[in-house]
């Protein structure tokens, strides 16, 4: 069993490669991931997902756009700005079709919702916190005294 060692004022003294974390956090975490994970916005985006995976011409569409890139990759070492350009055109366009897809154009609201709860929850989560211990952002005072 480890030491647990103390600073001057009593309070429990931490490494920087050590850890802590109450169970009880973590439980209410992952109580928090099953909860998003069962979102409406979560569910769409799922939903959206597969049936884009079971769609030939969207998933042609996608190969052609990543063989494309790649021959970008390729031209741009040999420094050939006309190929690469010529490329990126047709890359636009085959992106273009993708995006016309009603269910593509979805998915990527879908990912936009979702990355847009995720951000909602670490900014609830961030503002609590800071309105429960009154910090600053960005300044820490250290300090020799345990009376502050």
């Amino acid at each position: 069993m480890a030491e647990i060692k103390y600073t001057n004022c009593g309070m429990e003294q931490y490494t920087n490669t050590e850890l802590i974390v109450r169970e009880d956090i973590l439980n209410k975490a992952r109580e928090l991931a099953e909860l998003i994970s069962t979102s409406n916005e979560v569910q769409f985006y799922q939903k959206a997902e597969r049936q884009i995976s079971n769609n030939d011409s969207i998933q042609t569409l996608i190969s052609a756009i990543k063989k494309k890139q790649k021959e970008i990759v390729a031209f741009q070492s040999f420094e050939n700005k006309k190929m690469v350009e010529k490329i990126e055109k047709e890359v636009d366009e085959l992106q273009d079709q993708l995006d016309s897809i009603p269910i593509v154009s979805e998915f990527k609201q879908s990912q936009e919702d979702i990355n847009y709860l995720l951000q909602l929850v670490m900014s609830v989560i961030r503002d609590s916190i800071s309105e429960k211990i009154n910090v600053e952002e960005g300044k820490a005072e250290a300090s020799s005294s345990c009376s502050e």
